[in-house]
């Protein structure tokens, strides 16, 4: 593949990828410079791969490697961190109305602190599926857990979820 065909495919894949993979090791690592970092990382490996085997799957090898670099950052740091809430509201695009701005942010900022109360797994496959659409098998592929086990810890994550934002009312 010639440089220019190589430019054009690697800038299509970052203006497709940057956000969702940005927004996901955010909140692996509580930090929006360095997820911005290990994305720029994937991004470099992303260049190192055959292009065409890499187009046969790209998104869960995206999702995947980008979990794995964050892995390693958070073994060697040996330590978790929080998300950055207002980090994770200037990754959220597409912005209400202004009259329904304030209720929505409220919202959010309620659902994300029951969904950071999740255990880590549960999270982890929610932001996934519902944050940047990956399948179950998508899934599954990223986290190295089954199918099926994608869909009890989603299933159970869900549960809870409801359970809880229930009495804040239909408008959560």
């Amino acid at each position: 593949m010639s440089p220019p065909e190589q430019n054009g495919w690697i800038e299509a894949v970052v203006a497709e990828y940057e956000r969702p993979l940005t927004r996901y090791a955010l909140h692996m690592l509580g930090d929006v410079e360095r997820a911005r970092d290990v994305v720029q990382d994937v991004f470099l490996r992303c260049l190192a791969q055959d292009r065409d085997k890499l187009s046969l799957n790209l998104r869960a090898w995206l999702y995947t490697v980008c979990r794995n670099r964050v892995l390693d950052i958070l073994r060697k740091e040996s330590r978790m961190r929080t998300s950055d809430e207002s980090g994770l509201l200037a990754l959220k695009g597409n912005e209400p109305p202004p009259e329904q701005g304030v209720q929505q942010k409220e919202v959010l900022g309620r659902a994300l602190q029951m969904l950071a109360a999740l255990p880590q797994r549960q999270q982890e496959v929610l932001r996934l599926k519902f944050q940047d659409g990956l399948s179950y098998k998508e899934i599954a592929a990223v986290t190295t857990h089954s199918v099926s086990y994608v869909g009890v810890l989603l299933h159970e994550g869900m549960k809870t979820l409801r359970t809880r934002l229930a009495p804040l009312g239909p408008e959560a």
